[in-house]
């Protein structure tokens, strides 16, 4: 590990924080992503629709832009498009069975002591660790 993947991870985590911050301080709402993506289908919660299509358009436009200030980390995806979305659709279903996902359990329960947070984070990343091993070593 070199000392750029250390700022970088360093610095994303700060921004990371800092919005769930500004968050909850200005909106009074956690930032975990399924919530938030969840209030901008139907049937919709009155007035909320405004910050959410702002904070998802800037959570898909961060990626891009990242790439683009010539810092970024090359990215090398080892799955195929179809995986990935199976994937993607799993994720999304752990998320409605869990109660939140990882950044509403990880980032913002944990910072709060929340005991059920703490429990699911600790789920997710045992989970993820035992499907990581199971991909690598035993398929």
């Amino acid at each position: 590990m070199n000392n750029l993947t250390i700022l970088s991870s360093l610095a994303g985590g700060a921004l990371i924080g800092l919005s769930a911050a500004l968050l909850l301080f200005t909106h009074k709402h956690t930032a975990g992503i399924s919530g938030i993506a969840a209030g901008i289908l139907p049937p919709w919660r009155a007035g909320t629709a405004g910050w959410r299509w702002w904070f998802l358009a800037g959570l898909l436009a961060s990626a891009p832009l990242y790439r683009l200030s010539g810092a970024g980390i090359p990215l090398e995806l080892d799955a195929s498009p179809g995986i990935l979305a199976i994937a993607g659709l799993l994720v999304g279903y752990g998320t409605r069975l869990g109660g939140g996902c990882t950044s509403g359990h990880g980032v913002c329960g944990i910072a709060r002591l929340s005991v059920r947070s703490i429990v699911a984070t600790l789920t997710f990343m045992l989970v993820a660790g035992i499907t990581v091993f199971i991909v690598r070593h035993l398929i």
